[in-house]
């Protein structure tokens, strides 16, 4: 088994229940660890966000602060495990795999819907499964799932094709365009097939620390008017758009909103059509709801989740690419998220 690092960010896996107010509060991880005794049968030493952040205000700039702290200890651990709230785990799984360009060791997030030291808890499982997934290595001491990855209840989840999917199920993560990596039950069943393959064991790490925040993620619905459409296309500043639309990628066949769209893509707006459907891939040509978006300008996000395609596209942004190779690399895979 390799040595693993545990970050901690903060979330409901590490939280306590005030007995006088009955609401969860952080508390000092190393206390709630010490409550689990599996966690001895590893080499996995420990660092926390100081203060605990709820997931609703990670972003950018503790994506960066993650990405700092793995890329700091890279070549001490063999592994790592990041304990993260669920409402926007996907996000920073996503964020991580883009940052994080030539991974080759388990970069693994997991969380939990009940704290550690409450009654039916999650969160035990979740952590020492996340561990032992980040220590598994093949005979030759090649890591076995050198990517970055959501463990939760017992799937293992490519961490850009992941979406949070229930508020109260244990089983709240579902990769629906993409095969899980891995199994738990009895023992834990790896998707080889599935899981990212490393070209290159020499490629050194690259750290992609800038993400553009100049982005906005927005949805058609029946209805919407083209003023309003135009309104938001206008913010000053604004360089990409997440376009959620129906179905295969559709939208209503509104001359004025074609318009706005246009004459946003001509202004250099990069607009990328993600489905609102749970699963599917995005075919502007299937109908002709879509194919007037493409002739607007507006490029395919193909099968990707709304956290990857918007994660993608601030790191690309962030980068200094130029709106037209940012489309250019939005309808390429970079680490297996289309």
């Amino acid at each position: 088994m390799g040595r693993i690092l545990l970050i901690y960010t903060g979330g409901t896996i590490g939280m306590k229940e005030n007995h006088l107010t009955g609401a969860l509060e952080s508390v000092d991880f190393k206390s709630v660890l010490m409550a689990v005794h599996e966690i001895r049968e590893f080499d996995v030493d420990t660092v926390s966000f100081d203060p605990p952040l709820d997931s609703s205000d990670m972003g950018p700039k503790q994506w960066r602060k993650l990405a700092e702290i793995i890329v700091e200890n890279y070549g001490k651990y063999d592994g790592f495990v990041v304990l993260h709230g669920t409402d926007t785990m996907a996000y920073t799984a996503s964020a991580l795999s883009f940052m994080l360009e030539g991974l080759r060791k388990p970069v693994v997030l997991t969380g939990s819907q009940l704290p550690i030291g409450k009654l039916r808890t999650d969160g035990t499982e979740n952590l020492v499964t996340a561990i032992e997934i980040a220590s598994a290595v093949y005979d030759n001491g090649e890591p076995r799932v050198p990517e970055v990855s959501i463990f939760f209840h017992d799937k293992l989840l490519r961490g850009n094709r992941t979406t949070k999917s229930s508020a109260e199920r244990f089983d709240a993560f579902h990769s629906y365009n993409y095969p899980p990596l891995a199994h738990s039950a009895v023992d834990i069943e790896y998707n080889t097939a599935a899981i990212m393959k490393v070209d290159n064991v020499d490629k050194p790490l690259i750290p992609h620390y800038d993400m553009d925040t100049n982005m906005l993620v927005m949805s058609m619905f029946p209805g919407i008017k083209a003023d309003v459409l135009g309104s938001m296309l206008s913010i000053k500043g604004l360089k990409g758009v997440i376009l959620r639309t129906f179905g295969a990628g559709n939208a209503p066949q509104d001359t004025a909103i074609a318009n706005q769209l246009r004459q946003a893509t001509e202004k250099g707006i990069v607009i990328v059509n993600i489905t609102q459907c749970t699963d599917g891939n995005v075919e502007m040509h299937r109908y002709g709801t879509g194919l007037h978006l493409y002739e607007a300008g507006v490029i395919s996000g193909q099968d990707a989740t709304v956290e990857a395609a918007l994660t993608k596209m601030m790191r690309l942004f962030g980068d200094g690419m130029t709106a037209d190779e940012v489309k250019e690399a939005m309808m390429h895979s970079l680490c297996g998220e289309i």
